[in-house]
C-alpha cells in the first residue's frame, strides 16, 4: 500500500485530522490497531442511553466541539448539578450542603461522547479506514511496517497515539535521546484511571436533594458525579477509583462491592441494588497507556508539543493527539486542535 500520509491512530485526534485531510482532497490512510474507531473515546450502552467509559464532558468555550456537535446535528445537555453536594471523610462521615458543584456548567453529549468519533468515521471512505492493523515500525524511507509483516510507504507520517505508547515503536532513524525522553515524560491524560458506574431505573438521589456530586477521603470511589440521561433515564452514579491501578487489579469483584457499599453510605439504601454496575480500567490498556502511567500525575500536566518533537525526519514524521494539543490539551477539544494544527502543517 502506498499514500502521501499515513494516520496512525483512529480515535478522535486521528479522525478529525482525517476529516480535515478528506476535505481537502488530500491521499491518506487511517490505521487503527483496535477492531473499533474511537480509542479513549468509547461508550457503553444501557437500552438507548450511552454512557461514556472516557472522556464525558466538554465546557462552553470549547467551540471546536460545539462547532463539531453542530455539523453532525449532535447535540448535548447540561451535567446535573442541582442539590447538595457530599464530602465524605476519612473516618466516613458524611458531610452534605457544602455550597460545591464540582461538574456544574460543563456539558455532556446525547448518544455518548462515541457519537461524535462515529459521525466522523461515516463521513470518511471507509476503503481508507483500515482496523487491527498493529504499527511495529515506521521508517523515513520505507514508511510504516505492520505486525503481520504488511507495509504501508507514505511520505509523511502521523501518529495519532498517546506519546508514551509511540515511544514503544521503533524508528528508523533512531529517535536522539533527548527526542525519547521526551516521548516518554508526557503523561496520558487519565490513563491511571478506573471509572465505575452503577446503573439504576431513576436517580433516587435527586427527590433526596442530592446532586450526585461527591468526593470521598475514604473511597474507593475518590470522586462522584450524577451520569443519567437527560431525562434521569436510566440513571447513574459515576465514580473515578481512588485505589492504585497495582491494588485495584487483584481484587475486581472486591472493589465493585466495596464501590456499591459506598454508594449506599452517601446516597442511601436504594443505591444497594444497582441494575448494572460498569468498570472500565484504563491502566492496563496496552495501547492507551504506559506502564509508567499507572500512577496519575499529581496535577493537570501543561500539555503540548515538546520543542524536541518539532520537526522530525524533515518534516516526515509528525504528531497528533491531545497530549501534542497547543491547547486544551488532554480534553477532547484539545485532540480536535491538534488536529487542526498538524492539518495546517501538513496541508
Amino acid at each position: 500500500m502506498q499514500c502521501d500520509i499515513a494516520i496512525v491512530g483512529g480515535g478522535l485526534a486521528g479522525l478529525a485530522l482525517a476529516d480535515h485531510l478528506a476535505r481537502a482532497g488530500a491521499d491518506f490512510q487511517v490505521f487503527e490497531a483496535r477492531n473499533h474507531l474511537g480509542g479513549r473515546v468509547v461508550s457503553h450502552h444501557v437500552e438507548d442511553f450511552a454512557f461514556d467509559l472516557g472522556p464525558s464532558w466538554f465546557w462552553p468555550g470549547q467551540h471546536r466541539m460545539a462547532a463539531l456537535c453542530k455539523r453532525f446535528g449532535i447535540t448535548w445537555f447540561d451535567q446535573h448539578s442541582a442539590g447538595s453536594f457530599l464530602l465524605e471523610t476519612e473516618t466516613g462521615d458524611v458531610k452534605r450542603d457544602m455550597g460545591l458543584a464540582t461538574m456544574q456548567a460543563s456539558w455532556r453529549i446525547e448518544g455518548g461522547s462515541a457519537a461524535v468519533v462515529e459521525a466522523l468515521a461515516v463521513s470518511l471512505p471507509k476503503e481508507r479506514l483500515h482496523l487491527g492493523q498493529v504499527v511495529r515500525s515506521m521508517s523515513q524511507a520505507h514508511g510504516i511496517t505492520f505486525a503481520d509483516g504488511s507495509q504501508c510507504y507514505a511520505q509523511k507520517i502521523v501518529l495519532a497515539v498517546p506519546p508514551r505508547v509511540a515511544a514503544q515503536l521503533s524508528f528508523a532513524p533512531v529517535l536522539s535521546e533527548r527526542q525519547q525522553t521526551a516521548l516518554d515524560t508526557i503523561p496520558t491524560w487519565m490513563a491511571a484511571h478506573a471509572k465505575f458506574f452503577a446503573v439504576y431505573d431513576r436517580p433516587f438521589w435527586r427527590a433526596a436533594g442530592l446532586s450526585g456530586d461527591a468526593i470521598s477521603r475514604k473511597g474507593p470511589l475518590a470522586e462522584i458525579h450524577d451520569a443519567s440521561a437527560a431525562d434521569g433515564t436510566p440513571a447513574a452514579l459515576l465514580g473515578f477509583v481512588g485505589v492504585p491501578a497495582t491494588v485495584r487489579q487483584t481484587d475486581e469483584g472486591g472493589l465493585k462491592s466495596a464501590a456499591v457499599a459506598q454508594l449506599v453510605a452517601l446516597f442511601g439504601p436504594e443505591a444497594a441494588a444497582p441494575r448494572e454496575i460498569i468498570l472500565k480500567d484504563w491502566a492496563f490498556e496496552t495501547l492507551t497507556a504506559g506502564e509508567a502511567d499507572r500512577v496519575p500525575p499529581s496535577h493537570h500536566p501543561t500539555y503540548g508539543l515538546p520543542e524536541a518533537l518539532t520537526d522530525l525526519w524533515d518534516g516526515g514524521l509528525h504528531f497528533c493527539v491531545t497530549e501534542t494539543a497547543p491547547i486544551c490539551g488532554g480534553f477532547m477539544e484539545g485532540a480536535l486542535a491538534a488536529a487542526e494544527d498538524v492539518a495546517a502543517k501538513l496541508l
